[in-house]
């Protein structure tokens, strides 16, 4: 694939959600569909209050319609691009109801978390039984070596694990403006070179689809933001990027270039440990970026903090591939 053609993928994706963008925020606004705020968060955000939110569903339809004509008209339509569609309008489509159970219906809590957990086990399970029509494989590699292994039948349970795990990652990160935007956008943009590198050409038009997407959505979505992407866009960019690597076989690389999502899980898992067994914390609130606001940090500070550790952590997965 050429320079030429990642530049009109990238930059159809944009357009198409800066478009979109301009379309639905009104829309959104009108019918009041506004974030409501927890109160036990940082009191900071208390003025974010009524931000319209499920702005996720922007940039997916720009996902949606950039893969599914760029890859038809380049000859690169897959069995593996259907199932990155499907991770993620399924997973889209859990956040969304959950969007829609809290700002439309007023009930805070919107889906239980045994609701989510259902929807994304089971179309994990759709992805994994796709796959298998095809020559896809159940190995395992670990990151950095040429040692695998093959998991067979069990793979399918490492698959519900990394795809639930790392869009509930990814949701838990999603608490400053633009901070999953941006951090998401790079690791996209990583994955994408990765599948030029090892010409998964298929693959690279729905990364990189992603990525001018994510980057238009966050001339939006950037503080102070105009519009939040919801559990509609965490949900869903968290699933369908743990996908990405399962297809590259770049499983464990996701754990470097999506180094702020495990740190920010981390962070949560700590603290409740922490608060569990001692009584103490760690942190003075989790996930770790509401901790830097605490101790005085921007959040144009954090954000950008976390941009750069995002860029550095991708920039050192593409060149140790390269090298």
């Amino acid at each position: 694939m050429t320079l030429a053609t990642t530049l009109v993928i990238l930059s159809t994706s944009f357009a198409i959600s800066i478009i979109g963008g301009f379309l639905l925020i009104p829309v959104l606004r009108k019918m009041k569909f506004g974030q409501s705020i927890r109160e036990e968060g940082p009191e900071a955000h208390q003025k974010k209050a009524g931000t319209p939110t499920m702005g996720g569903v922007i940039f997916i339809v720009s996902i949606i319609l950039t893969t599914l004509v760029l890859s038809y008209y380049f000859e690169l339509l897959t069995t593996q691009t259907v199932v990155l569609l499907i991770v993620l309008v399924g997973f889209g489509l859990i956040g969304f109801l959950d969007d829609f159970i809290k700002v439309v219906l007023k009930r805070n809590l919107g889906l239980t978390s045994i609701q989510k957990l259902i929807g994304q086990i089971v179309i994990s399970i759709i992805a994994y039984f796709l796959l298998r029509l095809g020559p896809f494989q159940t190995t395992l590699t670990l990151p950095f070596t040429d040692v695998s292994f093959d998991l067979g039948i069990l793979y399918i349970a490492f698959l519900i694990f990394w795809l639930v795990g790392f869009s509930n990652a990814v949701n838990l990160s999603d608490g400053l403006d633009g901070l999953v935007g941006g951090t998401s956008s790079i690791s996209f943009a990583a994955f994408g070179v990765l599948a030029l590198i090892y010409g998964q050409n298929d693959l690279a038009v729905f990364a990189f689809a992603v990525t001018g997407a994510l980057l238009g959505f966050l001339l939006f979505n950037i503080n102070p933001a105009k519009v939040f992407m919801g559990d509609t866009g965490s949900l869903a960019l968290g699933g369908v990027l743990a996908m990405l690597s399962v297809l590259m076989k770049q499983e464990f690389t996701l754990l470097l270039i999506g180094v702020i999502f495990v740190i920010e899980t981390l962070s949560v898992i700590l603290q409740v440990i922490s608060f569990k067994t001692t009584g103490k914390r760690i942190f003075k609130m989790s996930p770790i970026h509401h901790h830097f606001e605490l101790v005085g940090w921007s959040e144009w500070r954090i954000v950008l903090t976390f941009w750069g550790i995002a860029l550095l952590a991708a920039l050192s997965a593409v060149l140790w591939e390269v090298f």
